[in-house]
């Protein structure tokens, strides 16, 4: 007898949502070997901010990494997990949860923590959106969502942001009463703009009634916006991603979680299997113990990127008001070239959207990337 790999109530769930019987396969995949799926994770994405393998003297500003990297503390403590890495420290996912739990005032079982954002951020779209139920996103946004939605045939639909560049959560409302999952990047990615916390409210209650609103602040930490984990408390029909890999410099060590209602939790548990890093996990919850660690961070980086933005204003460049490591340039060019002839002196910025042909994101590193960065710009561009 054939069988699907599904459970029973598993096979009903998914006929529910639109799949049918022969999409089975597929979808045990799904349960059973995510790693191995393409969308899974980011190298693609990464893939095309890099040009081939870099030289070690290369201004690395295209990933939106913190070239700070992880906090002394966090430095510690992982090298005290690596004297045993013979073991798997389950117990550290468990205490990271608590840590983080605990950080923002919501209870433990509203967090899952993950080998990072990516993880969950699939898993979301895989447990909410189907062939009935579509993904709605802003453009230009984060894409990887995009990734695992077309991988199991959801729907798409693709909002503008708004003349300020923050998500224009009106439309995106409105763009299809069926939508199973509505994506918002705040600070967004590329843009590094914001959305208003009064307007993640409105659409919370003016969302489509079954829809799940996925809030990723990845970026958070870089600016003073409010963060929303308060909502999670409250039990509003949202998923909120976090990540260690930016502010916090875990990037390669991956760290991060999700908070939502456990019944929403629960929906996205078996899309994945693996046990978390202990590295990432110690690392993490001793960069949450640091009292001035996010202070610190987010002023380097606004200092930073404010002297790079006077650069750009005094040559005539324009740019999006980012509030986050990393914005849009206007190359007046298709921006490729400009990544290319930029790599060409050893400065690797951040790939290009369709939605803005001209612009190339650059992340901000270090005030020596940064000035590198303003010089090579000034060959290129002349």
């Amino acid at each position: 007898m054939r069988t699907t790999g599904l459970t029973p109530p598993q096979q009903k769930d998914f006929l529910e949502r639109g799949f049918s019987r022969r999409d089975f396969g597929r979808l045990a995949a799904l349960l059973t070997g995510a790693a191995t799926l393409p969308f899974y994770n980011e190298p693609a994405l990464a893939q095309l901010s890099a040009l081939g393998r870099l030289p070690d003297d290369a201004v690395r500003i295209n990933s939106n990494e913190n070239p700070l990297g992880p906090c002394p503390e966090a430095i510690e403590a992982m090298f005290a997990a690596v004297r045993k890495g013979g073991r798997y420290q389950y117990e550290e996912a468990d205490a990271f949860a608590e840590a983080f739990a605990d950080a923002e005032g919501i209870p433990r079982d509203h967090v899952l923590p993950f080998a990072g954002s990516s993880d969950p951020l699939h898993r979301t779209v895989l447990a909410f959106t189907s062939p009935n139920r579509s993904l709605v996103v802003a453009d230009p946004s984060y894409e990887s969502g995009e990734r695992a939605a077309r991988f199991i045939g959801a729907r798409l639909f693709k909002t503008p942001l708004t003349k300020d560049y923050a998500h224009d959560l009106r439309a995106m409302a409105q763009a299809d009463p069926g939508a199973g999952l509505i994506y918002v990047v705040n600070p967004n990615n590329p843009t590094g703009t914001l959305t208003s916390r009064a307007e993640i409210e409105w659409l919370l209650g003016a969302k489509p009634k079954d829809a799940i609103v996925l809030l990723d602040e990845a970026y958070i930490h870089f600016c003073d916006a409010p963060r929303c984990s308060d909502l999670v408390a409250a039990g509003k029909d949202l998923v909120l991603l976090r990540t260690f890999s930016k502010l916090y410099g875990m990037a390669g060590l991956r760290a991060g979680v999700a908070m939502a209602r456990p019944d929403l939790l629960a929906r996205i548990v078996p899309y994945g299997t693996g046990i978390m890093p202990a590295t990432g996990m110690v690392g993490a919850t001793a960069s949450l113990k640091s009292k001035t660690l996010v202070a610190e961070r987010k002023k380097i980086n606004r200092e930073i990127r404010e002297g790079v933005f006077a650069f750009l204003k005094k040559h005539g460049y324009s740019f999006t008001p980012s509030v986050s490591n990393k914005f849009m340039l206007d190359v007046r060019r298709p921006g490729m070239e400009v990544v290319r002839a930029m790599a060409a002196r050893k400065v690797y910025i951040g790939r290009g959207w369709a939605a803005m042909p001209t612009h190339v994101r650059v992340t901000v590193g270090t005030r020596d990337d940064m000035e590198k960065f303003q010089a090579a710009l000034l060959e290129v561009m002349a």
